[in-house]
């Protein structure tokens, strides 16, 4: 497997060389051989495995998705096998055949989309690339289009995560190169929290684009999972925020020195409306970079985001910060009050949600290391 590459050297990450580690004075510089070696799962998700996703028994979609992949996933590596498990996946409508090339799962956060898809990429044999939706259109960015679909082509399947549309460029580009892919025999899979011939609602003005939205959703077979956000079955909320002496006492070492379980690296500190200040002067294919040697982030301050771009920005951030299981302490408010009322019903209300998900599990997570 293709290990998620190292950023190049950074400015001095303690800025003045006293005090711990800020991450607002990091401007990671990311080559596009980064960008391509880091087309595999995330760390946290390394070992995800169709025999270690546990679906919630009250919710028979999660089991029946989970064995429509691993049926996939054999068929594709060349192991046989019968799709039997599509007959209970009903695309919208009705039907139950499987139109389209690829398997494009719909649901909300928190239903283990993403484990399914790293287990299909895990599962089967390549060559391959998986990557979130942003990382994939970087991707082109550096590369270029047609660079781009010469690299994707010669893969047996793309994964892409996270699916969306938030503006019209986006909408032609992916239409296009998933054409293009499609057309070369490549497998694909998606996860998304929106149906296909629903991405773009509340975002721009998507009946405009019907011809390209229509035919990105002809490319799948939509395959639904309803359920609970398994982050949160306990019924766990948001940790009480912490002070700002425990964080920056945390930070400096000053509580629970010994390292934090399963990650080598600093204790970083900054403070929040700085930090989203500094994400708005880096592109956010730099942000996983700029995690990188990250053991745990202290953010002094948080407090509710009520610029949408500030927003989006920081739903990337913390996608990054969760993709590699860093937890954070925090003071301010608390995790779920992060997006405004206003952001939380516009256009991107799923995708904040799912952030506010993925927030609170990372500062439950650093909350446990000063309790």
């Amino acid at each position: 497997m293709v290990e998620r590459g190292h950023a190049e050297p950074h400015d001095d990450p303690r800025g003045l060389g006293t005090g711990p580690a800020s991450l607002a004075v990091r401007r990671p510089a990311v080559s596009a051989d980064r960008l391509i070696g880091e087309l595999v799962p995330p760390p946290r998700f390394a070992s995800a495995r169709f025999s270690t996703y546990l679906p919630d028994p009250a919710e028979p979609s999660q089991s029946a998705a989970r064995d429509l992949l691993a049926e996939r996933s054999a068929a594709w590596s060349g192991r046989g096998g019968k799709e039997r498990g599509r007959r209970g996946l009903l695309r919208r409508g009705g039907s139950g055949a499987a139109e389209g090339r690829g398997v494009y799962l719909d649901g909300g956060y928190g239903v283990g989309k993403t484990h399914l898809l790293a287990s299909l990429w895990h599962e089967t044999e390549g060559p391959k690339v998986y990557g979130t939706f942003v990382e994939y259109t970087n991707l082109v960015g550096a590369l270029g289009f047609g660079p781009t679909v010469a690299h994707l082509a010669t893969q047996r399947l793309v994964c892409i995560d996270e699916f969306e549309l938030d503006d019209p460029g986006d909408t032609v580009l992916v239409s296009t190169l998933l054409t293009r892919l499609a057309e070369a025999g490549v497998q694909l899979a998606a996860t998304s929290n929106t149906l296909p011939d629903q991405l773009g609602e509340g975002r721009f003005a998507a009946a405009d684009f019907l011809r390209e939205i229509q035919g990105l959703s002809a490319r799948f077979t939509a395959v639904r999972i309803d359920g609970r956000d398994y982050r949160r079955r306990d019924g766990a909320s948001a940790p009480e925020p912490l002070s700002d002496e425990t964080v920056r006492k945390y930070a400096e070492g000053g509580l629970h020195t010994a390292p934090v379980p399963g990650l080598g690296g600093e204790r970083f500190l900054d403070a929040f409306d700085p930090l989203v200040t500094h994400l708005s002067t880096l592109h956010p294919s730099r942000y996983g970079a700029l995690l990188d040697g990250v053991a745990s982030l202290g953010l002094l301050g948080l407090l509710p985001v009520e610029d949408q771009n500030a927003a989006l920005r920081l739903v990337v951030f913390v996608d990054r910060l969760y993709d590699r299981s860093i937890p954070v302490l925090t003071s301010g408010v608390a995790a779920d009050q992060v997006f405004t009322p206003e952001l939380l019903a516009g256009g991107y209300r799923k995708k904040y949600l799912r952030a506010v998900s993925r927030l609170i599990s990372l500062t439950q997570a650093g909350s446990a290391l000063v309790a």
